[in-house]
């Protein structure tokens, strides 16, 4: 440090020479290619900071949109539902009479960090990414919730592992308790 002034291994005019070569249609165009990279890991395979990247990017008018985790859904299931709304509607006050029930699981896996998922683009892409994992058996809570009409019930939390039997014991031990405090015509 005392000979040069920078501490080993810090190559800054070296850098610099490398990254005159890079230009910023360069670095849109690489994140065009691979909207979901890690800025990071272009930076590197382009020779930049990572800091250039970003402000080259938002000087772009681009953004980093963050990805929302959804459901797999099967082929027959936009049918399904599509059905199911069209006889809903059809039965105008039908939805306040329904019960509609949900449960969860939830565990030490099931919590996505999507902090760091992104895509770069210039107008919201609404990217979405699958979630196809599998869950052992680990830690887990089973959350029970409903709405009926502009009700919310719950949410319960179910003991053990959700089973039909769990499931259906929840429905004819707890369901008449959950449903005390909300109000009938």
């Amino acid at each position: 440090m005392r000979d040069t002034g920078t501490l080993p291994g810090v190559r800054i005019a070296a850098e610099r020479d490398i990254n005159e070569g890079v230009d910023e249609e360069g670095i849109v165009q690489m994140v065009q290619s691979s909207p979901r990279a890690s800025t990071r890991r272009i930076a590197r395979r382009l020779h930049v900071p990572h800091t250039r990247m970003w402000r080259t990017l938002l000087l772009e008018g681009m953004y980093p949109y963050h990805v929302q985790p959804v459901q797999h859904l099967g082929t027959g299931d936009y049918a399904q539902r599509l059905e199911f709304c069209k006889w809903l509607s059809g039965s105008r006050q039908l939805h306040r009479y329904i019960l509609f029930t949900n449960e969860a699981q939830l565990n030490r896996d099931g919590v996505s960090n999507t902090h760091n998922s992104h895509v770069w683009a210039d107008e919201n892409p609404q990217a979405t990414v699958e979630n196809k994992t599998k869950t052992k058996l680990r830690f887990s809570v089973n959350v029970w919730c409903a709405v009926l009409d502009d009700q919310l019930i719950g949410p319960f939390i179910l003991e053990g592992r959700l089973t039909g039997e769990a499931y259906l014991r929840v429905l004819q031990e707890e369901l008449s308790r959950l449903l005390e405090d909300v109000p009938f015509e």
